[in-house]
């Protein structure tokens, strides 16, 4: 199977994104200056990759996963708009430029997160590809419904806030991080999931075990990074896990034990790929990249 190469992938979901976002000088032009400069201010795309990947591992069209690959990125910019505010992560720096509340002013953050929010449920509502197959489009609005609300993403925000300056477990610090990273992740390869009607079960819950396991990877990286590397490789303040009293893998597990269980994690999620062999190389490559990232 033809897999585009990465610079394609990426030039395109830039190209998606600029799409979707009003245009600077449109009416109120505070607000989509901000929404732009959130969206389109750098980024890994990890999410919208990880969605083309598993359409890709699963034989699909690039053109039908535009739009959830979109969409899941909007969603993401908005949670950074949101995590970096003062009343949570109170952070200055994101993606090596000042944060949103920063660069504007702190209700204009707030606006242009539950913005981005709307946009990106317009996004998949508006997608012209799925028009012809709405049972399709409702499943991908529901699965990114659930991962970005109470139960998923902002529960798990919750949980991360009360979590600060406590002994917490590892069990209850996976379910901190299942919920505030891993559901929106998982949610990338479900979306992808949901556009193949024909697909079977035990392949839908092998991509599951997968999402799973490299969401968490994703976020027990992002602790160890936190002490490895240096606010300029990370585009944001290193140890600011530190400086807020969070829960980490590294607090709990110590850095090395972090490191080895972020390979595990890994491991596993490949594991759950060997059903699809050769055609799961672009979700394998991510994967590796997730483990191996320096910010």
């Amino acid at each position: 199977m033809a897999i585009d190469a990465p610079t394609d992938l990426s030039a395109r979901i830039e190209a998606a994104l600029e799409r979707a976002l009003p245009p600077a000088e449109t009416e109120p032009v505070v607000l989509h200056g901000a929404m732009r400069y959130a969206v389109l201010g750098g980024g890994k795309r990890m999410r919208p990759r990880l969605v083309h990947a598993t359409g890709q591992t699963l034989g699909l069209a690039l053109e039908q996963l535009d739009a959830p690959a979109t969409a899941v990125e909007l969603i993401h910019a908005y949670s950074l708009i949101h995590d970096d505010l003062p009343a949570m992560d109170d952070d200055a720096l994101r993606r090596g430029q000042p944060t949103v509340h920063i660069a504007y002013d702190e209700a204009t953050a707030i606006l242009a997160g539950d913005a981005l929010q709307s946009l990106a449920f317009e996004v998949l509502a508006g997608d012209e590809s799925a028009a012809a197959q709405p049972a399709i489009c409702n499943a991908r609005t529901l699965t990114l419904a659930k991962a970005c609300g109470s139960r998923g993403m902002v529960g798990g925000q919750v949980l991360d806030m009360a979590s600060e300056g406590k002994a917490i477990d590892q069990a209850t610090l996976e379910r901190l991080h299942q919920h505030k990273t891993g559901a929106l992740l998982r949610a990338c390869v479900r979306m992808a999931a949901d556009t193949d009607p024909l697909l079977d079960a035990d392949r839908r819950d092998a991509l599951d075990r997968f999402a799973e396991n490299i969401g968490l990877a994703f976020q027990v990286r992002d602790d160890v990074l936190d002490i490895e590397s240096d606010t300029q490789t990370l585009g944001k303040t290193q140890g600011a896990d530190i400086a807020h009293d969070k829960a980490t893998y590294p607090a709990l597990l110590g850095l090395d034990a972090a490191s080895d269980y972020a390979m595990r994690l890994h491991d596993d999620a490949l594991a759950a790929l060997a059903v699809f062999a050769s055609d799961a190389d672009p979700l394998r490559a991510i994967a590796a990249e997730i483990v191996k990232r320096d910010h």
